[in-house]
Protein backbone atom coordinates (compact mmCIF):
# COMPACT_ATOMS: atom_id res chain seq x y z
CA UNK A 1 0.00 0.00 0.00
CA UNK A 2 1.30 3.44 -1.08
CA UNK A 3 1.89 5.88 1.40
CA UNK A 4 -0.50 8.94 1.65
CA UNK A 5 1.11 12.61 1.42
CA UNK A 6 -0.53 15.39 1.58
CA UNK A 7 0.83 18.94 1.35
CA UNK A 8 -0.91 21.84 2.95
CA UNK A 9 0.23 25.12 0.65
CA UNK A 10 0.53 25.13 -3.36
CA UNK A 11 3.59 28.37 -2.77
CA UNK A 12 7.27 26.96 -3.78
CA UNK A 13 7.88 24.52 -0.92
CA UNK A 14 4.79 22.48 -1.63
CA UNK A 15 4.84 22.88 -5.37
CA UNK A 16 8.55 21.87 -5.54
CA UNK A 17 6.98 18.50 -3.79
CA UNK A 18 3.96 18.31 -5.83
CA UNK A 19 6.48 17.89 -8.59
CA UNK A 20 8.57 15.35 -7.74
CA UNK A 21 5.96 12.87 -5.59
CA UNK A 22 2.68 11.89 -6.18
CA UNK A 23 0.72 13.81 -3.43
CA UNK A 24 -2.62 15.10 -2.55
CA UNK A 25 -1.34 19.29 -2.75
CA UNK A 26 -3.95 21.23 -1.04
CA UNK A 27 -3.89 24.97 -2.18
CA UNK A 28 -5.60 27.83 -0.66
CA UNK A 29 -5.24 29.94 -3.38
CA UNK A 30 -7.73 29.98 -7.06
CA UNK A 31 -4.36 30.01 -9.39
CA UNK A 32 -1.99 27.16 -10.07
CA UNK A 33 1.31 27.53 -8.59
CA UNK A 34 3.28 30.14 -9.69
CA UNK A 35 6.39 31.89 -8.83
CA UNK A 36 6.13 34.95 -5.77
CA UNK A 37 9.38 36.62 -7.26
CA UNK A 38 8.05 37.39 -10.15
CA UNK A 39 4.72 38.91 -8.42
CA UNK A 40 5.96 42.68 -9.14
CA UNK A 41 7.27 42.15 -12.92
CA UNK A 42 3.23 40.85 -13.12
CA UNK A 43 2.13 44.14 -11.44
CA UNK A 44 3.96 46.48 -13.92
CA UNK A 45 2.74 44.44 -16.87
CA UNK A 46 6.12 42.97 -17.83
CA UNK A 47 5.02 39.73 -17.36
CA UNK A 48 1.17 38.30 -18.01
CA UNK A 49 0.11 36.03 -14.79
CA UNK A 50 -0.10 32.66 -16.96
CA UNK A 51 4.23 33.15 -17.25
CA UNK A 52 4.99 33.22 -13.89
CA UNK A 53 2.94 29.47 -13.61
CA UNK A 54 5.40 27.06 -11.98
CA UNK A 55 6.05 23.35 -13.89
CA UNK A 56 2.88 21.30 -13.28
CA UNK A 57 2.21 18.99 -10.63
CA UNK A 58 2.31 14.89 -10.77
CA UNK A 59 -1.01 14.83 -9.52
CA UNK A 60 -4.24 17.34 -10.27
CA UNK A 61 -3.87 19.81 -6.88
CA UNK A 62 -7.04 20.65 -5.20
CA UNK A 63 -7.18 24.39 -5.71
CA UNK A 64 -9.01 26.68 -3.62
CA UNK A 65 -8.94 24.76 -1.22
CA UNK A 66 -8.21 26.30 3.04
CA UNK A 67 -7.43 23.16 5.26
CA UNK A 68 -8.90 24.30 8.91
CA UNK A 69 -7.80 21.72 11.25
CA UNK A 70 -5.66 18.63 11.54
CA UNK A 71 -6.40 15.72 13.21
CA UNK A 72 -3.52 14.39 14.55
CA UNK A 73 -5.03 11.12 16.13
CA UNK A 74 -7.09 10.74 13.41
CA UNK A 75 -4.55 11.76 10.67
CA UNK A 76 -6.96 13.67 8.93
CA UNK A 77 -6.76 17.16 7.71
CA UNK A 78 -10.64 18.89 7.71
CA UNK A 79 -10.95 21.69 4.82
CA UNK A 80 -13.36 24.47 4.74
CA UNK A 81 -15.79 22.68 2.75
CA UNK A 82 -16.49 20.48 5.11
CA UNK A 83 -13.94 17.21 3.16
CA UNK A 84 -11.55 14.97 5.14
CA UNK A 85 -8.31 14.25 3.64
CA UNK A 86 -6.41 11.63 4.87
CA UNK A 87 -2.69 11.06 5.41
CA UNK A 88 0.23 8.70 6.59
CA UNK A 89 2.82 11.82 6.05
CA UNK A 90 1.36 15.62 6.32
CA UNK A 91 3.59 18.46 5.11
CA UNK A 92 2.91 21.63 6.28
CA UNK A 93 3.72 24.47 3.53
CA UNK A 94 1.63 27.54 4.31
CA UNK A 95 4.15 30.21 3.25
CA UNK A 96 3.74 33.48 5.29
CA UNK A 97 1.65 35.68 6.04
CA UNK A 98 1.97 39.96 5.56
CA UNK A 99 3.01 41.92 8.01
CA UNK A 100 0.41 44.34 9.10
CA UNK A 101 1.85 47.12 11.01
CA UNK A 102 -0.17 48.69 13.95
CA UNK A 103 -1.73 51.73 12.63
CA UNK A 104 -4.37 54.06 12.99
CA UNK A 105 -7.18 53.53 11.28
CA UNK A 106 -6.62 49.67 10.91
CA UNK A 107 -9.09 47.74 12.74
CA UNK A 108 -7.56 44.06 13.08
CA UNK A 109 -6.89 42.83 9.50
CA UNK A 110 -9.50 44.51 7.98
CA UNK A 111 -8.28 47.35 5.90
CA UNK A 112 -9.86 50.02 4.13
CA UNK A 113 -10.46 50.66 0.33
CA UNK A 114 -7.57 51.17 -1.55
CA UNK A 115 -4.78 49.99 1.11
CA UNK A 116 -3.42 46.68 -0.21
CA UNK A 117 -1.08 43.88 0.82
CA UNK A 118 1.79 42.73 -1.45
CA UNK A 119 1.75 39.17 -1.43
CA UNK A 120 -0.19 36.92 -3.59
CA UNK A 121 -1.04 37.27 -7.26
CA UNK A 122 -4.51 38.20 -6.43
CA UNK A 123 -3.17 41.26 -4.54
CA UNK A 124 -1.18 42.31 -7.02
CA UNK A 125 -4.03 41.56 -9.87
CA UNK A 126 -6.25 43.64 -7.50
CA UNK A 127 -3.37 46.52 -7.53
CA UNK A 128 -3.13 46.49 -11.21
CA UNK A 129 -6.83 47.09 -11.98
CA UNK A 130 -6.72 50.34 -9.74
CA UNK A 131 -3.62 52.00 -10.52
CA UNK A 132 -3.59 54.32 -13.63
CA UNK A 133 -1.08 57.30 -14.69
CA UNK A 134 -1.11 59.96 -11.69
CA UNK A 135 -2.60 58.10 -8.81
CA UNK A 136 -0.85 58.97 -6.00
CA UNK A 137 1.13 55.53 -4.15
CA UNK A 138 2.39 55.05 -0.71
CA UNK A 139 4.23 51.90 -0.57
CA UNK A 140 5.04 51.29 3.36
CA UNK A 141 8.47 49.51 3.55
CA UNK A 142 11.84 50.04 2.14
CA UNK A 143 13.07 45.88 1.88
CA UNK A 144 12.79 43.97 -0.65
CA UNK A 145 9.84 43.78 -1.35
CA UNK A 146 8.77 47.27 -0.83
CA UNK A 147 11.77 48.10 -3.53
CA UNK A 148 10.22 45.72 -5.85
CA UNK A 149 6.98 47.19 -5.80
CA UNK A 150 7.71 50.93 -5.55
CA UNK A 151 9.22 49.94 -9.12
CA UNK A 152 6.66 48.35 -10.57
CA UNK A 153 3.95 50.97 -9.78
CA UNK A 154 6.60 53.38 -10.84
CA UNK A 155 6.35 51.69 -14.36
CA UNK A 156 2.50 51.98 -14.66
CA UNK A 157 2.83 55.36 -14.28
CA UNK A 158 1.92 56.19 -10.73
CA UNK A 159 3.17 59.04 -8.36
CA UNK A 160 4.90 57.02 -5.69
CA UNK A 161 6.25 57.72 -2.41
CA UNK A 162 8.22 54.80 -0.59
CA UNK A 163 8.66 55.35 3.06
CA UNK A 164 10.98 53.18 4.99
CA UNK A 165 11.07 53.38 8.52
CA UNK A 166 14.95 52.24 8.76
CA UNK A 167 17.97 54.64 7.85
CA UNK A 168 18.20 53.45 4.42
CA UNK A 169 16.49 50.98 1.62
CA UNK A 170 17.38 46.95 2.21
CA UNK A 171 18.98 47.87 5.57
CA UNK A 172 19.05 43.69 5.87
CA UNK A 173 20.79 43.02 2.91
CA UNK A 174 23.00 45.94 1.77
CA UNK A 175 25.65 48.06 2.94
CA UNK A 176 25.60 51.54 3.88
CA UNK A 177 27.24 52.60 0.32
CA UNK A 178 25.59 49.74 -1.78
CA UNK A 179 21.78 51.14 -0.54
CA UNK A 180 23.10 55.07 -1.21
CA UNK A 181 23.32 54.03 -5.38
CA UNK A 182 19.93 51.57 -4.77
CA UNK A 183 18.10 54.81 -3.43
CA UNK A 184 19.46 56.66 -6.27
CA UNK A 185 18.57 54.51 -8.23
CA UNK A 186 14.45 54.23 -7.61
CA UNK A 187 14.64 58.44 -7.24
CA UNK A 188 15.63 57.71 -10.84
CA UNK A 189 12.71 55.82 -11.50
CA UNK A 190 10.41 58.88 -10.20
CA UNK A 191 9.86 57.62 -7.19
CA UNK A 192 10.27 60.19 -3.83
CA UNK A 193 12.24 58.00 -1.10
CA UNK A 194 11.28 58.87 2.90
CA UNK A 195 13.69 57.01 5.15
CA UNK A 196 13.70 57.37 8.78
CA UNK A 197 10.32 58.28 8.92
CA UNK A 198 7.36 56.30 10.78
CA UNK A 199 4.30 55.41 9.88
CA UNK A 200 1.58 56.01 12.46
CA UNK A 201 -1.91 55.72 10.87
CA UNK A 202 -4.01 56.32 7.81
CA UNK A 203 -6.67 58.61 7.02
CA UNK A 204 -9.94 57.92 5.70
CA UNK A 205 -13.15 59.13 3.72
CA UNK A 206 -15.97 57.14 3.26
CA UNK A 207 -14.34 54.08 4.12
CA UNK A 208 -11.13 54.51 1.68
CA UNK A 209 -7.84 55.88 2.26
CA UNK A 210 -6.93 59.20 1.49
CA UNK A 211 -3.65 59.68 3.00
CA UNK A 212 -0.86 58.11 5.21
CA UNK A 213 0.42 59.93 8.53
CA UNK A 214 3.80 59.74 9.80
CA UNK A 215 4.69 59.86 13.34
CA UNK A 216 6.50 63.29 12.96
CA UNK A 217 3.36 64.97 12.05
CA UNK A 218 3.60 65.18 8.03
CA UNK A 219 1.11 63.45 5.99
CA UNK A 220 1.34 61.69 2.47
CA UNK A 221 -1.62 62.21 0.39
CA UNK A 222 -2.66 58.45 -0.97
CA UNK A 223 -4.96 57.19 -3.31
CA UNK A 224 -3.31 53.27 -2.65
CA UNK A 225 -1.51 52.43 0.14
CA UNK A 226 0.85 49.18 -0.24
CA UNK A 227 1.64 47.09 2.58
CA UNK A 228 5.55 46.19 2.64
CA UNK A 229 6.51 45.48 6.10
CA UNK A 230 7.73 42.24 5.85
CA UNK A 231 6.32 38.67 6.45
CA UNK A 232 6.17 36.43 9.22
CA UNK A 233 5.31 32.38 9.34
CA UNK A 234 1.83 31.52 8.67
CA UNK A 235 1.89 29.15 11.64
CA UNK A 236 -1.89 29.19 12.97
CA UNK A 237 -2.88 25.26 11.50
CA UNK A 238 -0.02 23.94 12.79
CA UNK A 239 -0.37 26.15 16.67
CA UNK A 240 -3.77 24.82 16.52
CA UNK A 241 -2.56 21.03 16.31
CA UNK A 242 -0.80 21.62 19.02
CA UNK A 243 2.46 21.10 17.12
CA UNK A 244 5.75 23.12 18.67
CA UNK A 245 5.97 26.56 17.26
CA UNK A 246 7.93 29.58 18.00
CA UNK A 247 8.58 31.97 15.45
CA UNK A 248 8.01 29.32 12.82
CA UNK A 249 6.85 25.80 12.84
CA UNK A 250 10.11 24.12 14.31
CA UNK A 251 11.49 21.22 12.62
CA UNK A 252 14.82 18.71 13.10
CA UNK A 253 17.04 18.24 10.33
CA UNK A 254 14.43 15.48 8.92
CA UNK A 255 11.92 18.44 8.45
CA UNK A 256 9.94 16.74 11.20
CA UNK A 257 8.11 18.58 13.65
CA UNK A 258 6.87 17.21 17.35
CA UNK A 259 4.67 14.96 15.51
CA UNK A 260 6.87 12.20 13.74
CA UNK A 261 3.95 11.92 10.67
CA UNK A 262 4.15 15.59 10.33
CA UNK A 263 6.68 18.16 8.19
CA UNK A 264 6.94 21.63 7.59
CA UNK A 265 9.12 23.38 4.72
CA UNK A 266 9.18 26.73 3.20
CA UNK A 267 8.20 29.80 4.98
CA UNK A 268 6.51 28.46 7.91
CA UNK A 269 9.17 26.47 9.08
CA UNK A 270 11.93 27.03 11.55
CA UNK A 271 15.27 25.57 11.62
CA UNK A 272 18.09 25.46 13.80
CA UNK A 273 15.85 28.87 15.11
CA UNK A 274 15.52 30.69 11.76
CA UNK A 275 12.96 31.36 9.59
CA UNK A 276 14.18 32.23 5.75
CA UNK A 277 11.43 33.55 4.00
CA UNK A 278 13.48 33.06 0.98
CA UNK A 279 12.63 31.01 -2.18
CA UNK A 280 15.69 29.30 -2.49
CA UNK A 281 15.97 27.54 0.81
CA UNK A 282 12.08 26.27 0.45
CA UNK A 283 13.19 25.10 -2.55
CA UNK A 284 16.40 22.93 -0.69
CA UNK A 285 13.39 22.22 2.10
CA UNK A 286 11.67 20.85 -0.13
CA UNK A 287 14.45 18.64 -2.26
CA UNK A 288 15.57 17.10 1.21
CA UNK A 289 12.27 16.08 2.05
CA UNK A 290 11.15 14.64 -1.40
CA UNK A 291 14.29 12.38 -0.81
CA UNK A 292 13.78 11.72 2.57
CA UNK A 293 10.21 10.63 1.56
CA UNK A 294 11.55 8.27 -0.75
CA UNK A 295 12.50 5.26 0.70
CA UNK A 296 16.09 4.68 -1.19
CA UNK A 297 16.58 7.89 0.01
CA UNK A 298 15.99 8.35 3.68
CA UNK A 299 19.59 9.50 4.50
CA UNK A 300 18.81 13.33 3.28
CA UNK A 301 19.06 15.50 6.03
CA UNK A 302 18.44 19.63 5.79
CA UNK A 303 21.23 21.30 7.64
CA UNK A 304 20.34 24.91 6.46
CA UNK A 305 20.64 27.46 3.30
CA UNK A 306 23.26 30.23 2.65
CA UNK A 307 21.04 31.94 1.10
CA UNK A 308 21.68 34.68 -1.67
CA UNK A 309 19.10 37.62 -2.74
CA UNK A 310 19.00 39.05 -5.90
CA UNK A 311 17.03 41.63 -7.39
CA UNK A 312 16.74 43.16 -10.84
CA UNK A 313 15.42 47.17 -11.41
CA UNK A 314 14.22 47.96 -14.49
CA UNK A 315 14.06 51.56 -15.88
CA UNK A 316 15.76 53.51 -18.65
CA UNK A 317 19.24 51.69 -17.06
CA UNK A 318 18.18 48.56 -15.76
CA UNK A 319 20.07 47.88 -11.98
CA UNK A 320 20.82 44.11 -10.73
CA UNK A 321 22.06 43.98 -7.09
CA UNK A 322 22.99 40.56 -5.07
CA UNK A 323 24.08 40.24 -1.69
CA UNK A 324 24.72 37.41 0.49
CA UNK A 325 26.04 36.75 3.96
CA UNK A 326 27.25 39.40 5.90
CA UNK A 327 28.00 42.33 4.25
CA UNK A 328 29.35 44.58 7.24
CA UNK A 329 32.51 43.90 8.74
CA UNK A 330 33.58 43.02 12.00
CA UNK A 331 37.31 44.48 13.54
CA UNK A 332 39.98 42.17 12.18
CA UNK A 333 37.97 41.64 8.86
CA UNK A 334 39.11 42.31 5.12
CA UNK A 335 37.68 43.96 2.79
CA UNK A 336 37.83 44.28 -0.71
CA UNK A 337 35.71 46.71 -2.22
CA UNK A 338 35.21 48.26 -6.05
CA UNK A 339 33.68 51.16 -7.51
CA UNK A 340 32.57 52.63 -10.79
CA UNK A 341 30.73 55.71 -10.62
CA UNK A 342 30.18 56.02 -14.27
CA UNK A 343 28.15 53.02 -14.23
CA UNK A 344 26.46 52.67 -10.38
CA UNK A 345 28.32 49.91 -10.27
CA UNK A 346 29.83 48.72 -6.40
CA UNK A 347 31.14 45.63 -5.96
CA UNK A 348 32.83 44.40 -2.45
CA UNK A 349 33.40 41.43 -0.06
CA UNK A 350 34.28 40.67 3.33
CA UNK A 351 36.48 37.70 4.15
CA UNK A 352 37.04 36.59 7.72
CA UNK A 353 40.17 34.55 8.25
CA UNK A 354 40.63 31.97 5.25
CA UNK A 355 36.44 32.44 4.35
CA UNK A 356 34.36 34.70 2.87
CA UNK A 357 31.46 35.59 4.90
CA UNK A 358 29.58 38.13 2.68
CA UNK A 359 29.43 40.19 -0.33
CA UNK A 360 27.19 42.46 -1.91
CA UNK A 361 27.28 43.37 -5.95
CA UNK A 362 25.33 46.28 -7.75
CA UNK A 363 25.06 46.90 -11.30
CA UNK A 364 27.74 44.54 -12.22
CA UNK A 365 26.79 40.71 -11.53
CA UNK A 366 29.56 38.87 -13.43
CA UNK A 367 31.59 37.74 -10.60
CA UNK A 368 28.16 36.65 -8.97
CA UNK A 369 28.74 33.19 -9.76
CA UNK A 370 31.94 32.56 -8.51
CA UNK A 371 31.49 34.50 -5.15
CA UNK A 372 28.43 32.69 -4.45
CA UNK A 373 29.99 29.06 -4.75
CA UNK A 374 32.76 30.14 -2.59
CA UNK A 375 30.28 31.17 0.20
CA UNK A 376 28.13 28.48 -0.31
CA UNK A 377 30.82 25.87 -0.48
CA UNK A 378 32.02 27.62 2.78
CA UNK A 379 35.79 26.12 1.51
CA UNK A 380 38.97 27.65 2.46
CA UNK A 381 39.89 30.69 0.12
CA UNK A 382 43.84 30.04 -1.67
CA UNK A 383 46.56 31.26 -0.06
CA UNK A 384 48.28 32.12 -3.06
CA UNK A 385 45.30 34.09 -4.97
CA UNK A 386 44.86 38.53 -3.87
CA UNK A 387 41.84 38.96 -2.44
CA UNK A 388 40.72 41.30 -5.21
CA UNK A 389 40.42 38.15 -7.46
CA UNK A 390 36.88 37.60 -5.62
CA UNK A 391 35.84 40.29 -7.33
CA UNK A 392 37.30 39.32 -11.21
CA UNK A 393 34.49 38.34 -13.75
CA UNK A 394 35.72 34.89 -13.52
CA UNK A 395 36.56 34.40 -9.76
CA UNK A 396 39.96 34.08 -10.56
CA UNK A 397 39.52 31.20 -12.04
CA UNK A 398 41.88 31.74 -15.53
Amino acid sequence: MSTRIVVVGGGTAGARLAQRLPVTLLGEERHAPYNRVLLADVLAGRYAPEVIALPGTREPARLGTRAVRIDRAARTVECADGSLVGYDRLVLATGSNPVLPPLRGVRGAELPEGVHPFRTLDDCLELRSVVRPGVRAVVIGGGLLGVSAARALAALGAEVVLAQQGERLMERQLDAQASALLHEHVEALGVEVHTECRVSGLRQRDGAVTAVELADGFVLDAQVVVLACGVRPRVALAREAGLDVATGVVVDDELRTSDPYIHAVGDCAEHGGRSYGLAGPALEQADVLADLLTAELSGARYTGTRALTRLTLGGARPLDLAAFGEVTARPGDEVVQLTDATRSAYRKVVVRGDRLVGGVLLGDLAAVGSLARAWEGDEALPDDAPLLHLLTHDGGSS
